[in-house]
């Protein structure tokens, strides 16, 4: 049974056995939960359905955030890729959009995957079905990678965190940049240990990443912020893919993040008393809110 308290546990079980992580991980969780892994790749296919649903949600022109913050975002950005391909070009326009999309589905308390969090919930589906969609990649490779994602997620959250309240955005965006990083590694075809790298590459760029919820909604900066989050995880996969490695181990990186959320103040750690919450004009939408 895999303890899931390192990285590198991962990658060592994956390379002895010959095995991608994501086979390694379906297997053992099978065993734990006394499934079939046919069972419980159905579940984690469920998982990917919703997140399918959660894009159309947060695409309709029509999406609108519970607080009138936000909405619309997730149409706009697909909109804009469409018509222009966008600065970044038509692959990660679009990918950009469904991160927004999903993102928005949640603010207007629309079913989402936590992945890890709500407040992270676009990075990790932006992603994954751009491949599936725009680059053909089979969709039993997608869902294999999301065990790759998952377990490497498992590791975040005992070696680090993956709550805004105890470390920090860098814990929310980060952990999902991360997790995502690794999944697109694996399904392009990379090594175990490529998949540490791109995760290493993914959180030491967003160390320090503060939670600064403005009007204490998971809304601004935060829906913004998984693009960004996306914009990190394929970064991150084509660098480890080109055979660019982390120079610091993944679970270093970890345990490094862990220190930053423990040495962060409490006004940055999801308590919207500072960071752009506490602005003049974020100030300005928190009374706007809740007047």
């Amino acid at each position: 049974m895999l303890k899931y308290e390192s990285v590198a546990e991962l990658v060592q079980e994956a390379e002895k056995r010959g095995l991608k992580i994501s086979e390694v991980v379906l297997a053992d969780q099978a065993e734990a939960m006394e499934l079939s892994p046919l069972e419980v790749y159905e579940k984690m296919e469920i998982d990917f359905m919703v997140m399918q649903a959660s894009v159309e949600a947060g695409q309709k022109e029509t999406q609108r955030s519970m607080s009138g913050l936000t909405g619309g975002e997730g149409f706009k950005m697909k909109t804009y890729a469409e018509k222009t391909g966008g600065l970044c070009g038509s692959f990660l326009s679009k990918a950009i959009a469904r991160a927004l999309a999903v993102a928005g589905c949640n603010a207007s308390m629309g079913r989402i995957v936590a992945a890890p969090t709500a407040g992270s919930c676009g990075i990790l589906p932006g992603c994954l079905i751009s491949l599936q969609e725009d680059k053909g990649i089979p969709e039993k490779d997608v869902v294999m990678s999301m065990f790759t994602a998952g377990a490497f997620g498992m590791v975040i959250a005992r070696r680090a965190s993956i709550a805004g309240a105890q470390g920090g955005c860098q814990a929310e965006c980060g952990s999902a940049a991360a997790m995502a990083a690794a999944a697109l590694v694996e399904v392009m075809g990379g090594s175990p240990a490529q998949c540490a790298d791109a995760c290493a590459i993914a959180i030491a760029n967003q160390l320090g990443l503060v939670c600064d919820p403005v009007a204490g909604l998971v809304e601004i900066p935060c829906i913004k912020r998984n693009v960004s989050g996306l914009v990190i995880a394929f970064s991150s996969a084509d660098l480890a893919l080109a055979g660019i490695e982390a120079r610091i181990p993944a679970d270093e990186c970890l345990d490094a993040m862990r220190k930053v959320g423990d040495t962060m103040p409490e006004a940055l750690k999801e308590t919207a008393k500072g960071g752009l919450a506490s602005t003049p004009t974020g100030l300005k939408l928190q009374k706007q809110v809740f007047s």
